[in-house]
């Protein structure tokens, strides 16, 4: 019989852990901001039902907009970059949720200057991660068709980075997807999964089939990747979970201290880092501006935890 000692020994530390980080200063006001961010969010959530009618009417809108109708930063990415600011952004939310989630991410999306976000709904009643990747698929296309590029961006909270990565990986949507980024995404599943029954939720366990999927080899994929994780997610158990060490994948994880789950499409580190991302890639995921981390880069290594501080936007040499 198997000694339960150094088991239990391990989940006191990792207790331990938790509770010094949600106790400490930076845990304190991220545990805050969770839960305001979740009272906006309950009220919003209707909202993110219904603005689906309204895409189309918003797209022409912004179809019409000439160069002197745009403010300085959006001016200066379409002068800049034009084929930055028309690339299709994809945003596809979590388990339970809807775009309401994406509020200020894709309103700071907007005013970077980039002229296509649009956003996936799906119910998690009826589906299950292999069918909504399907469906992500069929959005892209229509999307490529619809604007002339090839390529898209996506970004993925939670659940929904789970179901983008199964496309890019398992569908072959790696043709299309140039960079996923994921928000607190368990891509070796969680242990919070266990809690419910529900088939989609069953597939977030580790060791479920679609975590099987993930872990196999995925050789020649083209898409880069940014994983953000978080050492207050509540959802995501163990924390490491969420990042994405795959040898076969072209991954960056960034490490944010004290943002809760939810909190993650607002957090204002995660919205700079996404904004600036995006606008300065070129087509094979190298950075064309000074000073912004490049996702081919390798990542540097973690310092001790005393002294890791959240740098997004800087490279640390």
């Amino acid at each position: 019989m198997l000694d339960p000692r150094p088991r239990l020994a391990r989940a006191a530390r990792t207790t331990r852990r938790g509770v010094e980080t949600v106790c400490s200063p930076t845990g304190l006001r991220g545990t805050a901001t969770e839960i305001a961010w979740i009272t906006a969010h309950s009220a919003l959530y209707p909202l993110g039902l219904s603005t689906e009618k309204r895409r189309d009417k918003a797209r022409e809108e912004l179809e019409r907009f000439t160069l002197g109708d745009l403010p300085p930063v959006q001016r200066g990415l379409l002068m800049g970059d034009v084929v930055a600011a028309g690339t299709p952004i994809i945003l596809v939310h979590g388990l339970v949720d809807n775009r309401s989630i994406f509020t200020l991410l894709r309103r700071a999306l907007r005013r970077r200057g980039f002229g296509r976000v649009i956003t996936l709904n799906y119910s998690p009643f009826t589906q299950d991660v292999r069918s909504i990747a399907h469906r992500l698929g069929a959005l892209i296309e229509k999307t490529c068709e619809e604007t002339g590029y090839e390529r898209v961006h996506v970004v993925g909270h939670s659940l929904g980075g789970v179901i983008a990565r199964y496309y890019v990986q398992r569908l072959g949507g790696d043709g299309r997807v140039h960079t996923l980024c994921t928000l607190g995404s368990p891509h070796t599943g969680t242990y919070a999964a266990r809690l419910a029954p529900q088939k989609l939720v069953k597939q977030l366990r580790p060791g479920s089939d679609v975590m099987t999927e993930l872990a196999e080899p995925a050789p020649g994929i083209r898409t880069r990747f940014v994983a953000f994780w978080s050492d207050l997610d509540q959802l995501v158990v163990p924390k490491r979970s969420a990042r994405i060490d795959h040898a076969d994948l072209m991954a960056r994880n960034v490490l944010l201290r004290g943002v809760g789950h939810m909190s993650l499409p607002i957090d204002r580190r995660v919205v700079r880092e996404i904004t600036a991302l995006l606008a300065h890639l070129d087509e094979d995921g190298a950075t064309v501006t000074a000073g912004v981390t490049s996702i081919t880069a390798a990542p540097p290594a973690e310092p001790p935890a005393a002294a890791r501080r959240p740098r997004l936007r800087r490279a640390t040499g």
